[in-house]
């Protein structure tokens, strides 16, 4: 997990097509310039990237289950709850699993929980469109490099 980067996944465990799920795998670094104002002498990690290390895990799992053919683009997020804070050092398991499929958008369920507690959940609504220029190929590299390989839907 790189925050400032927001490269929030670092590695995918589980692709299911079939249940249209995802699980993935983060490990909050020690250290980030992000803790240094959030906050000075007792770092959490902010809400807001929770909810971007939610948003990457279902977009993955869309990009998976349409074959990088189409970019999904966080439109909305609804009924986000936050149980407790993120501490430096600790280990993420987010899930997210597809909800509603349209024509043209997506919509998952996506949580966060740490060795079996939960942390945060929610809704996600994407727009599925076309790659902007060369973005595809730059997501072809992430997904290959946080092991999700999804075929070519042809």
């Amino acid at each position: 997990m790189r925050l400032e980067y927001f490269e929030m996944i670092d590695k995918v465990t589980l692709f299911d097509a079939d249940a249209k799920r995802l699980v993935a795998a983060a490990r909050v670094p020690k250290h980030s310039p992000v803790f240094e104002g959030h906050f000075p002498g007792h770092p959490l990690v902010p809400g807001v990237l929770l909810t971007e290390t939610m948003a990457q895990a279902s977009g993955y799992l869309i990009l998976g289950l349409n074959g990088l053919t189409q970019m999904p683009f966080l439109m909305t997020v609804d009924k986000a709850r936050f149980r407790t804070f993120v501490e430096p050092d600790a280990d993420l398991v987010i899930e997210a699993a597809v909800s509603i499929e349209g024509s043209g958008y997506a919509a998952t369920k996506a949580k966060i929980s740490i060795y079996g507690k939960p942390i945060c959940d929610a809704e996600l609504r994407f727009r599925l469109m076309p790659f902007p220029a060369d973005l595809a190929e730059l997501m072809r590299a992430r997904t290959a490099a946080i092991g999700l390989q999804p075929e070519a839907v042809s």
